[in-house]
């Protein structure tokens, strides 16, 4: 049985929209792998969403790497892996997965770090599983803290930004809270990452988690001056947001991201009143109906939905028409900026 069904809809976007539009080499930058076994099992009230657990249960490599071959029919990817949601006790063999999976196939890798870990502790961890930086997350700030009231460095502590600065490595950040890019504390927290780790790269995960045109607010006219903050934008559908940051930062600073496995989800993106919505088939991953960000629907609306996948990839074609990118500019979005960016970072991989 296939890993995914491509069918004949999914098979015509790709040959009219995005086989030409895709350089031959892209370079994702924000994917996930991880074993069942291996992964956070929630046992008190979630800081996070729950529909992506309804994509894939795992994500080894070998299924990972096979997708972007059903996907991408031609080209050439080569995805940057980190683990799936941890906590302590599965943040060990998670990522030892990951590093392993790096190894054998020659991918570059972040480290999924605790925010407890000591600079010394992050900083051999990096170094002895090969990684180029780490990735944070919110879920990992301290228990006491209310979701709504987590801040950048509750879960990605200055010691180990400074271990970051002093090598040059990568940190990817999702963003936390409810107002996500437009929040003034995370816009804060994320210009003093900027003034004071002047040689770390942030990646600002999914366009900063802006979603939907009410995340943005003043974000852009505020980060526009940074000089070394970059966006990925990993399971974000919203051409709208990436025209602005695209006119703000410029595509050398704009990456691909795809966030998979959850972009292997049949779906098209909508937002109502400042929540996104997942329209999915009816009955394709389960009872959806407590979901605030999951609807079902049916007939021959269902069947013209596509893979998350190929929508993001639509919306980043609409922004760069109407800015105007070039070739050029789509092979540095799509490839180079993220090259330059690893291998700064120590990797040597690449082709």
């Amino acid at each position: 049985m296939a890993l995914i069904e491509v069918r004949e809809l999914d098979r015509e976007i790709y040959e009219r929209f995005l086989r030409d539009f895709l350089p031959e080499r892209l370079i994702d930058i924000h994917t996930h792998v991880w074993l069942a076994r291996h992964q956070h099992r929630v046992t008190e009230p979630s800081r996070v969403v729950s529909w992506p657990d309804r994509v894939a249960p795992e994500n080894p490599v070998e299924e990972h790497l096979e997708c972007y071959r059903l996907l991408f029919p031609g080209k050439t990817v080569i995805p940057c892996l980190f683990a799936g949601l941890i906590d302590e006790v599965s943040a060990r063999a998670a990522n030892a997965y990951v590093r392993d999976c790096a190894r054998a196939h020659d991918l570059p890798a972040l480290l999924f770090a605790l925010p407890q870990w000591t600079a010394e502790e992050v900083e051999r961890r990096v170094l002895e599983g090969g990684f180029q930086g780490i990735k944070g997350y919110l879920n990992l700030a301290p228990a006491y803290l209310p979701r709504q009231e987590i801040r950048v460095f509750d879960f990605l502590p200055p010691h180990q930004l400074e271990v970051m600065d002093r090598h040059g490595w990568l940190v990817m950040l999702h963003v936390p809270r409810d107002a996500r890019l437009r929040d003034p504390v995370n816009l804060a927290q994320i210009l003093e990452i900027e003034r004071r780790f002047p040689r770390l790269q942030l990646v600002l995960a999914h366009v900063g988690r802006a979603y939907c045109d009410q995340d943005v607010g003043e974000a852009f006219e505020i980060l526009k001056d940074t000089r070394r903050l970059v966006f990925d934008f990993s399971a974000n559908c919203n051409d709208r947001v990436f025209e602005q940051a695209l006119r703000a930062v410029g595509p050398k600073r704009f990456l691909f991201g795809s966030d998979l496995p959850i972009l292997r989800m049949r779906t098209r993106r909508i937002c109502e009143d400042g929540t996104y919505v997942n329209l999915v088939p009816r009955g394709l991953y389960g009872d959806v109906s407590g979901d605030r960000n999951m609807r079902e629907v049916d007939g021959p609306e269902a069947q013209k939905l596509t893979f998350f996948m190929y929508e993001e990839l639509l919306a980043l074609r609409r922004a760069a028409e109407r800015v105007g990118l070039s070739p050029a500019d789509l092979r540095d979005i799509f490839y180079g900026n993220a090259a330059r960016l690893l291998e700064a970072a120590g990797f040597r991989g690449l082709p």
